[in-house]
């Protein structure tokens, strides 16, 4: 490995650090609250807690007849006092995919179990426990549609306070919360075979001169606990937050690594997604929400939970008796998504720069191509790492060309410096002479690096981001979405972890090991530091990729293989040093152009001498 090529890594890893620090979106000025009031007709912020008990505003207890704590109710929360009690009971609607719960409490979906697939939790010494994957299944959710009713002193009921009878027709679930005298407020839901779309419309009869004209429209409160569904719970916490598509405008979503908010006041939203790092629960709209605020709060360790998300959005309801929706409840899996015809696979964290189109258009498809017809996810990293290697040799077999070079010119570079070792500009200026002379570009090594470099970016966010790796073994690993473990540590190191990645061990290995074989034909002299900094590299990166994804961890081990193993095959046997020295000296012999670059730096060097030469004169005798 060149000097250039160590300077191409640094930065890599440089740039690295500094895109997971600061490439999440950072957060935006909050949005003052008052601009969002019920007096505007968009989002009335609602204290919640003041309809999430009735029972405890009230004062009245249990033991109450119901028919009396109807009636002390009725002034409060007006027509849907007889619906505030009841008894709980829980309803199945299911298919291959997917079972989902659902609450006669509040007519929510209370537990949606994912068959195909298993939350992982890390137990002592990284043993790994499967559990069921459950979505939205925490009791401290809410998913509550707040009535504006005029005239009550509540002004707004919840619907998760209210108990609903329940029917079916069909394959349809229908929840119903009567207000008496022939009106309802009705939920329905309804599971398509083969999918993990649930169908969902709300109706509400008889209630158009009960909700208040002023309030701009009924509010959709949804609040979700975010659970942790991998191993590598810090990696994705910064994978998981509320994302919302504005009926006009590209996907926008709240800051993945911070507490955030986002309103949206006069803007029609077509959907809303809570995502975690392989699934999400979104609610699409058949038409559209009037507008929409969107919040996020991290929830650090000891937390069971990775994040608190909260959508507020308002359902029309001045020009109709009811609102028709769809809600996505599984896999980030990306042909699903696009199907919608949406942008919903947004959701997906592919990146949202060019590396996130290079995912989704190049890599993604190459990925799904290749494992078509190969079983292995890990062979198809390795046959993909060919496919990079082989389009990028014509630039590699330059680079170790002019590595070659360079190499035929460290006896002539040695002399130099003897020559000029009390003048180290002088020795710099000859050195950079020499190149010109023999038609050496000493960053002729550079080009390879940079044009990888999307590629490097791309995939360190596709393997994490992409649910074909999700608990799919290769090897060693158990999961090539996530960090894989050699062996357990019993401590924690520092930026390191309590784990061992024998992927990320075996690739700085190489990376030194391919580093001493080409730093054997290279001339260091001139920055010695640099012959140290060749092998301190890799100590960085072992660190930076001990709890990456063994996906990408594992094409890097491939690809320096691979890089081995075609720099060793072109010195041997593509490349002949005395036909480079017979190259370089017919060079040196030819009439050089007077315009271009090598002349500009000639002129350049000259000059420089020039002026190197007049301060030295110019110095007193005796002084240095």
């Amino acid at each position: 490995m060149d000097r250039n090529a160590i300077i191409g890594f640094v930065l890599i890893f440089a740039i690295l650090l500094a895109w997971q620090q600061f490439m999440p979106k950072p957060d935006k000025t909050q949005k003052d609250a008052s601009a969002l009031t019920d007096s505007t007709g968009q989002i009335p912020l609602i204290d919640t807690s003041l309809v999430e008990s009735p029972d405890a505003a009230s004062g009245i207890v249990s033991e109450i007849p119901d028919s009396v704590r109807i009636a002390q109710m009725g002034s409060q929360y007006g027509i849907f006092a007889p619906a505030l009690v009841g008894e709980e009971t829980t309803h199945v609607l299911e298919n291959e995919l997917i079972r989902v719960t659902i609450s006669s409490k509040g007519g929510r979906i209370v537990e949606a179990d994912l068959k195909q697939y298993k939350k992982i939790s890390e137990g002592e010494r990284n043993k790994e426990i499967e559990s069921p994957l459950l979505l939205l299944e925490d009791p401290k959710n809410r998913f509550e549609y707040l009535l504006p009713l005029a005239g009550t002193p509540a002004r707004i009921v919840s619907t998760q306070d209210l108990f609903f009878d329940v029917q079916s027709e069909g394959e349809t679930l229908i929840f119903r919360a009567n207000a008496g005298d022939g009106r309802f407020f009705e939920q329905r839901y309804s599971l398509k075979p083969g999918s993990y779309e649930v169908d969902h419309s709300i109706s509400w009869a008889g209630l158009e001169s009960f909700l208040d004209p002023n309030s701009g429209g009924m509010t959709l409160n949804w609040v979700n606990y975010l659970d942790k569904l991998e191993k590598n719970v810090s990696y994705e916490r910064n994978y998981t937050t509320v994302y919302f598509k504005p009926s006009e405008a590209t996907p926008d979503y709240c800051s993945c690594t911070r507490s955030d908010e986002e309103a949206v006041p006069d803007t029609p939203i077509k959907w809303i997604s809570n995502v975690n790092q392989f699934f999400n629960s979104s609610l699409i709209a058949e038409t559209a929400f009037k507008s929409g605020v969107f919040t996020t709060e991290v929830l650090t360790e000891p937390a069971d939970d990775l994040k608190k998300l909260q959508s507020r959005v308002v359902i029309p309801t001045d020009d109709r008796a009811s609102f028709d929706m769809a809600m996505y409840i599984g896999p980030n899996e990306f042909k699903r998504l696009h199907a919608y015809n949406m942008e919903l696979e947004d959701v997906i964290p592919f990146g949202r720069s060019i590396f996130g189109t290079i995912n989704r258009w190049v890599i993604r498809p190459i990925f799904t191509f290749l494992s078509s017809f190969i079983g292995s996810m890990g062979v198809v990293i390795l046959v993909l790492t060919l496919i990079v290697k082989m389009l990028l040799f014509p630039l590699t077999y330059k680079m170790i060309h002019s590595q070659s070079k360079m190499g035929a010119l460290k006896p002539q570079l040695a002399s130099l410096r003897e020559k000029f070792k009390d003048d180290p500009q002088k020795q710099q200026m000859e050195t950079m002479k020499v190149y010109n002379e023999h038609g050496v570009n000493p960053l002729g090594g550079c080009l390879p690096t940079v044009l990888q470099m999307p590629i490097w970016f791309a995939l360190y966010r596709f393997f994490p981001a992409s649910i074909e790796f999700r608990q799919v073994p290769f090897l060693w690993a158990t999961d090539l979405s996530s960090y894989d473990v050699a062996f357990s540590l019993p401590f924690v190191i520092p930026f390191y972890g309590d784990h061992v990645s024998l992927f990320t061990l075996l690739w700085a290995g190489t990376t030194v090991l391919y580093t001493y074989y080409n730093a054997q034909n290279m001339d260091m002299s001139m920055n010695p530091a640099m012959k140290y900094m060749q092998y301190f590299m890799p100590l960085m990166f072992l660190f930076f990729f001990n709890n990456f994804a063994a996906g990408l961890t594992c094409y890097l081990l491939f690809s320096n293989l691979i890089n081995v193993g075609q720099t060793i095959i072109t010195k041997n046997y593509l490349i002949s040093e005395d036909r480079i020295k017979e190259g370089m000296e017919a060079y040196k012999k030819k009439p050089k152009k007077k315009e271009g670059f090598s002349s500009r730096l000639q002129s350049a060097l000259k000059e420089q001498q020039k002026k190197a030469a007049e301060a030295e004169a110019k110095r007193p005798k005796g002084k240095k």
